[in-house]
């Protein structure tokens, strides 16, 4: 439980959106260049604090160089409550400007359910297959909710 001193000078719980915000800051640690993102969890850790009570969807990248450490997090796209345009084109301008020999995307889905749809997979596969083109690697896709999937880890997803 995280507490706050209030005006008054008395420590109360702190409001969810408090917490939020103060995970989000201490979760940048966790993007600095250069850091190993070397498995699916590490990869939650990272993101999913990013990305976690979001009233809208938001489609983000983690690009990482040849040896899964973080080049940089970008959030790419930001769409409505349950809707997010995401343009492939612009991932791989991204790629190409930073270098990156793979990434991990991820959105969130505001709902807090996790189950991809088939627009999710689509997603995924198309990405991947733009992506190898130019030598860049998706290693995962993560789907933020209530908890967070790993479509690597269900077998949705490839590397």
């Amino acid at each position: 439980m995280l507490y706050i001193k209030d005006l008054c000078g008395v420590y109360q719980p702190a409001p969810k959106e408090t917490i939020l915000s103060e995970a989000r800051k201490l979760s940048g640690y966790q993007f600095r260049r250069g850091t190993a993102i070397l498995s699916p969890t590490a990869a939650k850790e990272a993101i999913g604090l990013k990305l976690t009570g979001l009233e809208h969807e938001v489609f983000g990248c983690l690009f990482l160089n040849s040896r899964h450490q973080v080049l940089a997090w970008r959030e790419m796209f930001h769409g409505s409550i349950n809707r997010n345009s995401v343009h492939p084109r612009e991932v791989v301008k991204e790629a190409l400007a930073l270098n990156a020999a793979s990434v991990i995307i991820a959105h969130n889905h505001p709902s807090g359910g996790i189950q991809p749809s088939k627009e999710d997979l689509e997603l995924t596969r198309t990405l991947t297959e733009i992506l190898k083109v130019i030598d860049v690697r998706v290693l995962d896709h993560l789907i933020v909710g209530d908890e967070i999937l790993s479509l690597s880890e269900t077998g949705h997803h490839s590397a």
